[in-house]
């Protein structure tokens, strides 16, 4: 695969390490890969995506049940359900597994969460992101796509639903990667892939969008950086600066949606 992005280059770099390495292991390059635009698999892509869902279907990995919960990271599966849709591999097996188990595990307020603690019965919404936008993509439960998406619109993507105070207000800020991370950005990107950009919920989270362009015309990076170029952890293959190009598409595609 030809390519003159140098950061589509440097994605491809051989790593033999375990899939979820953050962030270096093939899990998280490619989710950055389909979100730069990458669609065609060739042999480097799908040996990363065997890796992934070997490593996701183990039939060693273990799903707890606690109070009635399935307590699953449902991000990594989500991820690799968005990645591989992006691929068009809805056909594969593997991947039509990886969607029936999302519903499967799905929370009865329509999220996702891992907490294994029995008292938690509130979804997380990081954990709740990459199952939404897989689902959308993979198309064949609608139901659960419009549970998840609704689990997003009742809190009106970044408060409180019982009291409306904002969540953490670091979800205001914009970010890339956000890897698992949630953020307004890609909540309303969640939506508007599952068809719900019209909602009316979304005004406010639409409109703090709307409110951090610059005056060059463009959105950057200006939250946490969950990334590094050197150290122990967290390293990246990419520097991505302040992301203006990524940010900036993304922004201008769910605010011409939400019109």
């Amino acid at each position: 695969m030809a390519t003159a992005d140098p950061r589509i280059e440097a994605l491809f770099r051989e790593y033999p390490g375990h899939p979820y390495k953050k962030w270096q292991g093939a899990h998280w390059r490619l989710v950055s890969l389909v979100e730069l635009g990458v669609t065609q698999a060739d042999d480097r892509i799908l040996c990363a995506v065997d890796s992934v869902l070997t490593w996701l279907l183990n039939p060693r990995r273990k799903t707890p049940r606690v109070a009635g919960r399935h307590r699953q990271c449902a991000s990594k599966d989500g991820n690799a359900l968005l990645v591989c849709c992006r691929l068009g591999m809805q056909a594969d097996p593997r991947v039509i597994e990886l969607a029936t188990r999302l519903t499967a595990w799905q929370w009865p307020d329509g999220g996702w969460n891992c907490d294994p603690r029995p008292p938690v019965t509130h979804s997380s919404f990081h954990e709740s992101l990459p199952p939404l936008r897989g689902l959308a993509a993979f198309g064949g439960f609608p139901k659960a796509v419009a549970r998840a998406a609704d689990f997003f619109l009742r809190h009106r993507m970044y408060r409180s639903e019982s009291i409306g105070d904002v969540i953490d207000p670091e979800w205001l800020q914009l970010h890339w990667p956000a890897y698992w991370h949630y953020d307004v950005l890609q909540g309303l990107r969640a939506i508007t892939e599952a068809g719900l950009a019209g909602d009316k919920r979304i005004r406010d989270a639409r409109d703090h969008i709307q409110a951090q362009r610059g005056a060059d015309g463009k959105w950057r990076a200006n939250g946490h950086r969950y990334w590094r170029l050197t150290g122990a952890s967290n390293v990246e293959l990419v520097d991505w600066g302040d992301a203006a190009d990524v940010l900036t598409a993304q922004c201008a595609e769910v605010l011409r949606a939400a019109r």
